[in-house]
């Protein structure tokens, strides 16, 4: 049944799918706009699903720029892993708890796009062997953890170690940009995205989840992505010095 008779059918249907039927009577029958509650929760969701399909493209700028370069020369492979570590830890905890897919949709694109850039930064060293069995032995890993064979002890303990993980990788590609005096192939737009992506997930953890241990792991994000922003803005007109003329 329609919430009011000029409300044409698709877009109830849509908006059935973002807020409950309960907001669709509050903001479309009633005309009460600004009902706080059903707002947050519009806001929320959008936000979310906006976040999710960004993700869906937010490292592909950084994918292309090493594959243009033919090169990964600048990222860390050891803040690459951590990364994926605390983004895999993110999505195996969130699935396990069934919390909305609008919660955390991004981590499944995400650990994509990072396992796909690890791999390159392990090729483009020259170490074929060694990326091919990265992607086999993280493959085999991440089937485990979503499996539901993984204890929610293990999980949640896994994702208690987000905050650490996410600061940690990040202060060491920071102190690696910082050492060369440039950040080599990292992308601009990619960095810049997850900053806002990070911060946007803030208030859309604390509404479809209030799970604390989530929120605070997206503080954390927001502040560590943000100084790699920083560093990208500091460093930006610095040229890139060949390998073969570092000395």
């Amino acid at each position: 049944m329609m919430a009011a008779s000029w409300v044409p059918a698709w877009l109830e249907s849509l908006l059935l799918f973002l807020i409950p039927h309960s907001c669709i009577e509050e903001l479309l029958v009633n005309f009460n706009i600004f009902h706080v509650e059903c707002l947050k929760v519009l806001i929320s969701k959008v936000l979310g699903y906006g976040i999710i399909l960004g993700s869906s493209i937010v490292k592909v700028p950084q994918v292309i720029k090493i594959l243009a370069a033919k090169s990964a020369e600048g990222i860390s492979i050891y803040g690459v892993l951590l990364e994926l570590t605390a983004i895999t830890n993110t999505l195996a905890y969130s699935y396990a708890n069934k919390y909305p897919f609008s919660a955390y949709g991004e981590a499944l694109f995400m650990l994509l796009q990072t396992a796909a850039i690890a791999f390159m930064v392990l090729y483009f060293q020259g170490k074929h062997a060694t990326a091919v069995g990265f992607l086999g032995s993280y493959a085999a890993i991440l089937s485990y953890l979503l499996s539901g064979m993984a204890p929610m002890s293990v999980l949640a303990t896994l994702h208690a170690t987000g905050m650490p993980v996410v600061l940690v990788s990040k202060m060491i590609q920071a102190i690696a940009n910082y050492r060369q005096g440039h950040t080599g192939q990292l992308s601009a737009i990619t960095v810049f995205l997850l900053t806002l992506g990070s911060m946007a997930r803030i208030f859309t953890s604390h509404q479809e989840t209030g799970d604390t241990l989530l929120i605070m792991t997206y503080v954390v994000s927001t502040a560590a992505n943000a100084l790699i922003a920083l560093q990208i803005v500091w460093y930006w007109n610095v040229v890139q010095k060949p390998k073969g003329k570092a000395e």
